[in-house]
């Protein structure tokens, strides 16, 4: 198999959708598979990253990185082990703070992001490992991805004020809404901590979803699952771009589950973006293919993790 076919290997396994989610699609009026999205580049994007540098002591993470994100499209960022993807989508959510440029939300430029107020930004967030509350129903870790969307403080909600009551029985109208749309509804009740490790995926992309965000960062979401939950998922995202009008920030090591899920893709190398393009193209760039071959870079200065 020749490399630019190896990037593609996989491709076609994901292109089936299981029979329960494709029947969503048909009944919600979407494509089974929906056309790529054009990017608008005259319009204000919904995410962009200027000049993005970020160091750790002597180690260069990121250098020099813009990256601009559309309103409505699935944006996948992708690159080996230790290119800086991570580092990137936590610049976005506030967690770090660039050396070096700004994150533009909407066209209103931040430096850094202020992580108190990524839910009120639009923004919300999944991680790489599991970040439920094990001990609580699927229903209340749903739920908790509106804790900061409310308006009432925690004196209203202690009180018991009507406002905080309204707010409360809100949130929990739109869990179980986030829950109904991903099939999580036989589960509601259930302690999130004894289901299966793909159904807790799931759950945290409901609890994303519960927050309403317009931007939504998924930070390696298939990540030790199996290809079954893999396309499940996949699905599942893509029809959340659609019923909520979202933009999608992806990270993701399965090159078949990005190729066939993405409307753009950015490529990380030792921190620099080395590609940016619709999927088919990046297959075929050379660069991107060295770079998962292991091939050293000309110009590698020990830069970048």
């Amino acid at each position: 198999m020749s490399a630019p076919n190896s990037l593609l290997a996989g491709l076609g396994s994901h292109l089936a959708l299981p029979t329960d989610i494709a029947g969503q699609f048909a009944l919600r009026g979407a494509p089974v598979v929906p056309d790529r999205v054009t990017p608008r580049l005259d319009e204000t994007p919904a995410l962009a990253l200027h000049g993005i540098n970020l160091s750790f002591g002597g180690v260069v993470a990121l250098r020099d990185v813009d990256l601009s994100v559309q309103h409505g499209e699935i944006r996948a960022i992708i690159g080996p082990n230790g290119a800086g993807k991570s580092s990137l989508i936590n610049i976005v959510s506030g967690v770090y703070r660039p050396d070096h440029g700004h994150v533009a939300i909407n066209g209103v430029a931040f430096q850094p992001v202020p992580t108190q107020k990524l839910a009120r930004l639009g923004l919300a967030r999944t991680f790489q490992n599991l970040a439920l509350f094990k001990g609580l129903s699927v229903l209340d870790n749903v739920a908790a991805g509106r804790a900061y969307v409310g308006q009432t403080n925690f004196l209203s909600q202690i009180v018991g004020l009507p406002s905080a009551r309204r707010e409360q029985a809100a949130a929990r109208e739109r869990a179980s809404s986030a829950i109904d749309f991903l099939h999580l509804t036989p589960y509601a009740n259930r302690l999130a901590g004894t289901l299966p490790y793909g159904l807790q995926k799931r759950v945290e992309l409901a609890r994303a979803l519960a927050a309403e965000p317009r931007i939504l960062l998924l930070d390696e979401p298939m990540a030790g699952m199996t290809a079954t939950e893999k396309n499940e998922l996949s699905d599942y995202i893509r029809l959340a771009r659609d019923e909520y009008a979202i933009t999608v920030v992806l990270i993701e090591h399965d090159i078949g589950v990005v190729m066939n899920l993405s409307d753009r893709i950015a490529v990380l190398d030792y921190g620099r973006k080395i590609a940016d393009g619709p999927p088919q193209e990046i297959a075929a760039d050379q660069r991107v293919i060295d770079a998962y071959l292991g091939v050293t870079p000309e110009n590698e200065d020990g830069e970048g993790i």
